[in-house]
């Protein structure tokens, strides 16, 4: 019940800022291309990986989604070997099967950056399993030619000071992404600049998470 009315009110507050956006998004000809399927899945177990469904759904984009996935769950292809959703743990199917029969390799996965000690507790989580469970999915997705795209909109809220939750999830995921998307209320500080520059990242900076939209409409063309 929680999901339910937490996403109701994310739907709800991105349409009120429908009318804010004018399609203005730090778009080149140069943005990185992301094939389906794609696995979409929390970096730190924060409610910011909700929005990237929702966005995901507004954008016509099918996806599967699994808030813990690991190695074993993502190496069995789309329908995550039959996994199903119990007690911290949850899955959502979507991917077109028709296109994307049960078993077809991921060939994207979207992280959703942004930790909440109570979303990893609820999963059964330490802050360290968190971090050795996306360092173990970021190292097969690497050996396995899956590209990774990072997502941070959760702005200042899901920022913090160096070594903290929210900073070490940024440090597990955000240098081994083949693309970084981020609002800019959570690049004030330049950090995901910084990490651009550093690792050669392509970087979009975003309004607002509806500005996702678009953009992931010209990502998976």
């Amino acid at each position: 019940m929680k999901k339910i009315i937490l996403r109701t009110v994310i739907v709800l507050l991105m349409g009120s800022l429908a009318f804010l956006l004018n399609g203005n998004l730090l778009v080149s000809q140069d943005l990185p291309k992301a094939d389906l399927p794609v696995l979409t899945t929390s970096a730190g177990q924060s409610p910011d990986v909700t929005t990237l469904n929702i966005v995901c759904e507004e954008a016509g984009i099918m996806y599967d989604y699994c808030d813990v996935p690991d190695v074993q769950m993502i190496s069995a292809g789309v329908g995550l070997g039959g996994a199903e959703s119990e007690q911290g743990f949850h899955v959502e199917m979507h991917t077109d099967l028709e296109q994307y029969p049960q078993g077809t390799g991921y060939q994207t996965i979207m992280f959703a950056i942004g930790a909440s000690l109570k979303g990893m507790g609820a999963s059964g989580l330490t802050v360290d399993d968190e971090v050795n469970r996306l360092k173990e999915i970021i190292k097969y997705c690497k050996e396995n030619n899956i590209s990774i795209i990072g997502i941070h909109v959760g702005g200042i809220s899901k920022r913090g000071a160096p070594g903290s939750d929210n900073e070490r999830m940024i440090s597990a995921v955000a240098p081994y992404a083949d693309l970084l998307i981020v609002t800019k209320d959570s690049n004030k500080d330049g950090r995901f600049t910084d990490i651009s520059a550093d690792n050669q990242i392509p970087l979009r900076e975003i309004d607002y998470a509806l500005s996702l939209v678009p953009l992931l409409k010209e990502i998976f063309n």
